[in-house]
């Protein structure tokens, strides 16, 4: 709240049972309205939960991040208070945001539990779907996850998108074909399954190279190579300073600004009803992003290529459809276009034209080239908030390694707080930051819609993995530090589909094709 220009002060507040809770006020002069926004531990779950570590064993964070090492295994910093920290203030931004447009509500209220089941929600969405065809990825004897180590002594982590990259890769750095074949599977699936056991040949292959010789291998191939950075290291040209950065752009003066629809109801279901979000994103970030702004009641229409979005078809299948996208995407509304036309880019204006707000996550220069670009749009529909979650922002320059969860986590120094205490910095293979990055978008989008309800005219949000990862490298080891045995009062979660099925857990989540959590918010007036 304080990064947002919120004046920031403790005050004394009524015992409440929990983890904390936020009063904010608004409004000139005497105060206008008052809004507490209270957390605590286990919300709807019914278990005993009294800390982080309480949360990640029992709603599933030690169990996905264990999964590389083969036992649960905690992570040594406060993972589910961090995502339930901008859960709550973007619950309090939607809450003041319905306020501006009418609705009163007087009080938020989220857990730390319902925050980490969110973070879990893909893992757990595959864990229960009625797929008999999927194989998950099995631990292969002599197998290793990444890190990689060169031959002098630099870890570091690899990233690709294509099969024929990854070839080109191993290839030259001497690896055999029938290995660098059982590699790619697992690679790809890494972010679906959390673990990545690939053939101990690829390992070797690297110790038998320098460090230099790999990086020229991977930029003749196409492949981004980044050092495994551990706390206080980086690789990272140009840090961002906050986890997200609103604009203003140059006032259109040819047209008034659009502003939010009034909504005078005493009440609505949702403070962001009415609310109309476009959005075109791909894989985790940016399709969360748009996910929380739907379960906050937006109108959400999502773009997707004719054909539909390929990841629909990704094992494991629920219903027809791939169960991690629909942990991301159940209940948007699809248009396809082809934005590489004329035409597929005129449909995203047209859909526009009625929209708050504009979502995606392209490569960097795409909109532009696309023109789409932020000040492109704000001329087809003043009061724009135009949105783009990306994965290294402008941190690295003009020609950046590709924007993963990992390579981030490897190339800020967060993979040194990840790590298992006493070993080696090593990226979680859950990912961390593409649920925290599209967390942090949808808490940008909303700080937006405040500053365009308070001055009018469009605003531009940008955010990134890298600049997610500031909410977690700025504070480093949290309540769960210490030995990665730690004790708590709750049994480990080893099964995902067991947690799902588990009665105390029922109130939090939503049970159709799949196991997904419900909504991480209670709004009451």
């Amino acid at each position: 709240m304080a990064l947002l220009g919120c004046t920031v002060a403790d005050a004394p507040a009524p015992h409440t049972e929990g983890a904390g809770s936020l009063i904010t006020t608004s409004g000139d002069g005497p105060v206008s309205h008052v809004l507490t926004c209270a957390i605590d531990w286990a919300g709807p779950v019914a278990l005993p939960l009294a800390s982080e570590a309480d949360v990640q064993a029992a709603c599933g964070i030690t169990h996905v991040h264990g999964r590389r090492y083969g036992r649960p295994t905690p992570l040594p910093l406060d993972y589910a208070g961090a995502v339930t920290g901008v859960l709550a203030v973007t619950g309090v931004l939607a809450a003041l945001h319905a306020a501006a447009r009418g609705t009163r509500i007087g009080r938020v209220g989220t857990s730390v539990a319902q925050g980490a089941l969110l973070a879990t929600g893909q893992y757990l969405a595959a864990a229960t779907a009625d797929d008999e065809a999927w194989l998950p990825v099995l631990p292969v004897p002599g197998a290793a996850a990444p890190p990689f180590t060169s031959a002098d002594g630099v870890r570091f982590e690899v990233e690709t998108l294509h099969a024929e990259v990854w070839q080109r890769f191993w290839a030259a750095l001497g690896a055999d074909r029938p290995a660098i074949r059982r590699g790619w599977p697992p690679f790809q699936l890494r972010y679906a399954t959390a673990v990545c056991p690939l053939p101990g040949e690829l390992h070797r292959a690297t110790t038998g190279a320098a460090y230099s010789v790999i990086r020229a291998a991977a930029a003749r191939a196409g492949v981004s190579v980044v050092r495994v950075c551990g706390p206080g290291e980086t690789e990272v040209v140009a840090a961002p300073s906050a986890p997200w950065s609103v604009t203003p752009l140059p006032v259109d003066r040819t047209a008034a600004p659009a502003p939010s629809p009034v909504l005078p109801s005493p009440a609505v279901p949702w403070p962001l009803a009415g609310l109309v979000v476009v959005e075109s994103t791909t894989r985790v970030q940016g399709p969360l992003a748009g996910h929380v702004l739907a379960l906050l009641g937006a109108r959400v229409i999502r773009v997707e290529p004719p054909g539909g979005d390929p990841m629909r078809g990704i094992a494991p299948m629920a219903g027809g459809c791939s169960a991690r996208f629909l942990a991301l995407n159940r209940g948007k509304e699809v248009v396809e276009a082809d934005l590489g036309t004329a035409g597929g880019r005129s449909t995203v204006r047209e859909l526009v034209r009625d929209a708050d707000v504009f979502l995606h996550n392209w490569a960097p220069g795409k909109a532009a080239a696309r023109d789409l670009d932020a000040a492109g749009l704000a001329v087809v529909r003043p009061g724009l908030v135009h949105a783009w979650a990306s994965g290294w922002g402008e941190a690295m320059g003009i020609a950046p390694p590709i924007g993963t969860d990992y390579l981030v986590q490897a190339g800020c120094g967060l993979a040194g707080l990840t790590a298992r205490p006493g070993g080696p910095p090593a990226p979680s293979l859950m990912t961390l930051l593409d649920v925290l990055g599209g967390l942090v978008c949808a808490e940008g989008v909303l700080a937006a819609l405040l500053s365009r309800a308070a001055a009018g005219h469009s605003r531009r949000v940008d955010t990134s993995l890298l600049s997610a990862a500031t909410v977690l490298t700025t504070h480093g080891r949290g309540a769960a530090s210490g030995p990665w045995e730690t004790v708590t009062s709750v049994p480990f979660c080893t099964d995902l589909a067991d947690l799902a099925a588990d009665p105390r857990f029922g109130a939090a989540l939503n049970r159709r094709e799949c196991a997904l959590p419900g909504r991480p918010w209670e709004f009451t007036a």
